[in-house]
């Protein structure tokens, strides 16, 4: 009955695709490495540190002229944006934009620079300044955080499973992390801490995605007596492909709403999130379960131990 149930799933030699896929990730993983090598991040003010001014206008405002206003004070190179509504904006200052005063008379000297040029009243409504200190040290601890991520996910699938399957596993979620912050790196795209954020989200996404597939590979190595490796990870991904989908599509449409409707605060973290979720889900496929099956996975290794004394004899 199993078998034949099996015989039901998809038909599809997901295996037989894996070199074609391993050209296909290795191009892009050398493009984004090169990118990272060459150009680098576009840090936000929480990585390279800076002052952040909330204000809040009467009437609608024009991210252009709160610009204009600020280039005529003395503040160029400010980073603008609407904050919910037209009417609210966040100015984000870098460091090295002006360098006279403390923090308070920095946010005294824009406040008065917006005043004078807006036909209404402006209201100051919060200043935030992140040292350069600072933002050295939550990219020293970003990085330890997804490191650390990474090494745990290893322990835990090498217990869980076998060690074949938690080399793939962290194979895979490393491959993930690298194309996200690749992107992010080729397009020069802000990356702060919600983006952060959002990669430690997609490395949990994509190793659930992994650890349903490995589920059902270990389930049929023990109860399909038939078939090759590739042919029974093919039946595998087969009878879970349903579920990845439909996940990954619902979990797509929430983003992509946030993405157009959230606005510039969480536009970083649902992006890398999007991307996230398809590399995710074809990593699953392709490079987990491929990078299992080069290393030499056989039916043996996933055969539940015997247990002691099973075949002893039995005396009176």
């Amino acid at each position: 009955m199993r078998n034949k149930a099996m015989a039901k799933t998809l038909n599809i030699d997901f295996m037989g695709m894996r070199r074609a896929a391993a050209i296909v990730s290795g191009a892009v993983l050398v493009i984004a490495l090169l990118s990272m090598l060459l150009r680098g991040f576009d840090f936000g003010l929480d990585f390279t540190g800076g002052t952040v001014i909330e204000v809040g206008y009467e009437t609608p405002t024009e991210l252009a002229e709160v610009t204009g206003a600020l280039e005529a004070g003395g503040f160029v190179g400010a980073t603008v944006q609407h904050f919910g509504s037209r009417q609210d904006v966040l100015i984000r200052l870098a460091p090295g934009s002006d360098d006279e005063g403390t923090s308070a008379q920095l946010s005294d000297r824009v406040f008065q620079a917006l005043s004078a040029a807006a036909a209404g009243e402006v209201d100051l409504r919060r200043v935030e300044f992140v040292g350069p200190q600072v933002g050295e040290e939550l990219r020293e601890q970003g990085g330890l955080a997804v490191l650390f991520s990474l090494i745990g996910i290893l322990i835990y699938v090498a217990l869980r499973f076998e060690w074949r399957f938690a080399v793939g596993s962290v194979v895979a979620l490393v491959h993930d992390v690298i194309v996200v912050i690749g992107i992010f790196s080729l397009f020069q795209i802000s990356f702060d801490l919600t983006v952060l954020a959002a990669v430690l989200a997609v490395i949990g996404y994509s190793l659930n995605d992994t650890i349903v597939v490995f589920d059902r590979v270990r389930e049929n190595f023990r109860k399909m007596r038939k078939g090759s490796v590739t042919e029974i990870i093919n039946a595998s991904i087969g009878q879970t492909l349903s579920r990845t989908v439909v996940t990954s599509c619902t979990t797509l449409l929430v983003l992509v709403a946030l993405y157009m409707l959230g606005g510039e605060v969480i536009s970083g973290f649902s992006l890398a999130l999007i991307i996230g979720v398809v590399v995710g889900t074809y990593s699953s496929i392709y490079v987990a379960t491929a990078a299992v099956v080069w290393m030499g996975l056989s039916k043996t290794d996933l055969l539940p131990p015997e247990k002691e004394g099973a075949g002893a004899e039995v005396r009176p």
